[in-house]
């Protein structure tokens, strides 16, 4: 297996995760800093993996019209210069610009890295190949929050955005010597009208969701929702007509292809909803500092990357799976834990767990998930169909923060309501003392942020109490989705051999 392509190929990809990872984890660094207003903030930080999601089949489809290892390293370049300047911001609206172009230049590094994995290595050794790619990820995933935390804390929150460039820089030096260019297809076209129509349907779908915490049936809320809905039935008859789509409907005919994308949008969709709970439930209830919650990822590092990398030698050996479902279960347990352990007294040993069996959970189901999508790409289209395994990827990512959000946002407000009415306070007294949180939350399709001192003014009420009881009952709900697709791999994905690609 040629360890300086894998290496190469997983810092381009670990710089996908780890650019929104630490800028969600110290984003209310940014905010006071910058003074963003609160309708922005939560855009500020989802505005590159939007922008990923909406573009990344375009990315697919390009790589295979003009080289997978030339787009991956105009993407690390993109990607490097962006951040630099990202530094320098003397504003948030010059910093939400470089957030747009900042998602722009990581769509590149999305499904292309899986891509060229797939045209430089042999199928035999793919699976361990890929189970390398994600313990290396899993390692600077694990070290890189912590050490950014306490970096920030140090030099301020600029140095935030010279990590992204840092791996970049490394990463085009290695693709550039060690891998090899794929075959192109020079007449292949990009079907700009599906690309389009997919990013309409996730981008209102994304926006829809979000106003939806502020009630169903206002016109922000429905109106972005029959948007979606409308784009994605056009999307339909387009995809029929058309020779080359942005998303090639016809491999959903596969079982195992389909199982394997709705649990790379479940492992997305829970990854980047943890991140949400740590960053709010700790600071606001367990009072944590940004230092301690990026030290919530570093325990068990090394013990996953381990297993991310047997994982890869079994898919290799038996069949995805085995690994797929023991991943979702992992995932599911996780949330589970926080569901019936949050309290303002947890102890953060728990909480600990939790992301360790989430992080555990989500690189194991990411080996077996890569390794089906890949297997199912026909040659000279790597590119294209890795695309649509991040698309949904970045789907999950995208709709985590939101779905959660509301979620928490609905259980929240039952806590609440019932806290008061044990009181004797009339829900009008109830509501004043509750304006002080929701005045602190963005509502905005990235994702809300509360004020940590905004819970003590809420007197009468014991809202730290009702918050985690909503935080719990959200916990729950959300980890049904990981049992129920762990249940479909086990049904109807192959039991024993597997054609390879």
């Amino acid at each position: 297996m040629p360890l300086p392509i894998v290496l190469g190929l997983s810092l381009a990809f670990t710089v996908t995760v780890v650019d929104p990872l630490v800028l969600s984890l110290n984003l209310p660094q940014v905010d006071r800093a910058l003074h963003v207003p609160p309708q922005v903030v939560g855009l500020l930080g989802g505005a590159a993996t939007l922008v990923m999601a909406a573009s990344v089949l375009a990315a697919g489809s390009l790589g295979d019209a003009i080289g997978l290892k030339r787009l991956l390293m105009l993407g690390l370049t993109t990607v490097t210069v962006v951040n630099v300047l990202s530094v320098f911001s003397p504003g948030y609206g010059f910093l939400l610009a470089m957030r747009f172009l900042d998602g722009l230049g990581m769509t590149a590094l999305l499904g292309v890295p899986l891509a060229l994995l797939k045209v430089s290595v042999p199928p035999e050794k793919r699976p361990t190949a890929i189970g390398v790619l994600m313990a290396v990820e899993m390692v600077l995933c694990g070290v890189i929050p912590a050490f950014t935390g306490w970096a920030v804390a140090a030099v301020g929150w600029r140095f935030l955005f010279l990590i992204a460039p840092l791996l970049s820089l490394v990463s085009l030096w290695l693709t550039d010597r060690y891998a090899p260019e794929s075959p192109v297809q020079p007449g292949r076209r990009i079907d700009m009208t599906g690309v389009t129509l997919i990013g309409v349907v996730l981008l209102a779908l994304v926006v829809g969701l979000a106003a939806a915490q502020n009630g169903v049936n206002r016109p922000q809320t429905w109106v972005p929702l029959v948007i979606s809905v409308v784009a994605a039935v056009l999307y339909g008859f387009h995809a029929g007509r058309t020779p080359q789509p942005a998303l090639d409907l016809t491999l959903f005919r596969s079982t195992p292809f389909s199982v394997a994308l709705a649990a790379a949008l479940t492992l997305n969709f829970l990854g980047v909803g943890l991140s949400i709970v740590l960053g709010q439930f700790g600071s606001v209830v367990l009072a944590l500092s940004p230092e301690a919650i990026g030290l919530l990822y570093l325990p068990g590092t090394f013990l996953i990357a381990g297993a991310v990398i047997l994982a890869g030698h079994l898919v290799g050996k038996y069949t995805p799976r085995p690994v797929i479902v023991t991943g979702l279960l992992a995932m599911a347990a996780s949330g589970l834990l926080i569901a019936g352990t949050a309290g303002p007294m947890m102890a953060v040993w728990l909480l600990v767990l939790a992301t360790w069996l989430c992080n555990l959970g989500a690189l194991i189901t990411s080996t077996s998930v890569s390794e089906t999508v890949l297997s199912q790409a026909p040659p000279g289209r790597s590119g294209t169909v890795a695309s649509v395994q991040m698309a949904f990827a970045m789907t999950g990512s995208a709709l985590g923060p939101t779905i959660y959000l509301l979620l928490f946002d609905f259980f929240f407000q039952r806590q609440w309501l019932a806290d008061a009415e044990s009181r004797d306070l009339s829900v009008g007294e109830a509501k004043q003392a509750v304006d002080a949180v929701r005045s602190g939350m963005a509502q905005s399709p990235g994702g809300n942020v509360y004020d940590p001192n905004l819970l003590r003014q809420a007197a009468g009420l014991d809202l730290g109490l009702d918050f985690t009881r909503g935080l719990r009952l959200t916990m729950l709900i959300v980890s049904i989705l990981p049992l129920v697709v762990a249940a479909l791999a086990f049904v109807l994905m192959p039991r024993r051999e597997r054609t390879r690609a």
